[in-house]
């Protein structure tokens, strides 16, 4: 006998996994995976408890959910980055792109770092399977630039690892800058063209 396909979530059950998520990520961004609980990201997607354990087998389930929807996402622009671009220019995009995520994304920001912070306990295989050939890959590209001569020697794994710092950091200590900014908005528009300068002296042959 055949099996049943399974069947389509209808729109309802769709949105309120949506709803769900969206709740969670409010959560999990706000007290990090060990303080978050099922109560709270019910109380926040407005749903009851049970209803939440009909769409998740759990808080972990729900975590595991939007750290796989998030790592893709934070793949996207260094995969982007075009080995046949101009390689100063592919870089500063970089640059603006993580600055960008930072201010469309702080959320999904603070729910990855939660998570490395931990130790990566959910994160870890995709950190292996996505991040790690990615990574090398580009620092492999940024390194055949450099024996080129078309940027600075610098050595390509603290520079991609600079360029998240400098940026993810607008998301991840979003308080602290708000305070020290004098109440402005986390990510100025001067964040940017700081940025820019930074990299650009860096990077300039």
């Amino acid at each position: 006998m055949a099996n049943t396909p399974a069947k389509k979530p209808s729109r309802i059950q769709q949105r309120n996994r949506k709803r769900i998520l969206d709740a969670a990520l409010e959560v999990f961004s706000r007290h990090g995976y060990r303080g978050a609980t099922l109560d709270q990201i019910a109380d926040e997607a407005g749903l009851s408890k049970p209803n939440i354990l009909y769409y998740f087998d759990g808080k972990e389930d729900i975590h595991v959910s939007l750290l796989n929807q998030l790592m893709q996402t934070w793949l996207d622009p260094l995969d982007a980055m075009d080995p046949d671009g101009e390689p100063l220019s592919e870089l500063l995009a970089y640059v603006h792109r993580k600055l960008e995520m930072s201010r469309d994304f702080p959320r999904e920001s603070r729910l990855f770092a939660n998570e490395i912070l931990q130790g990566a306990p959910r994160m870890g295989p995709h950190l292996k399977s996505g991040l790690k050939p990615l990574f090398d890959k580009k620092t492999a590209l940024i390194q055949r630039w450099i024996d080129a001569g078309k940027l600075a020697p610098v050595d390509p794994r603290h520079l991609v690892f600079s360029i998240w710092a400098t940026t993810q950091h607008y998301a991840d200590f979003d308080a602290q800058v708000r305070v020290l900014l004098n109440g402005e908005k986390s990510i100025p528009d001067s964040a940017d063209s700081y940025l820019d300068t930074l990299f650009r002296k860096l990077l300039t042959p």
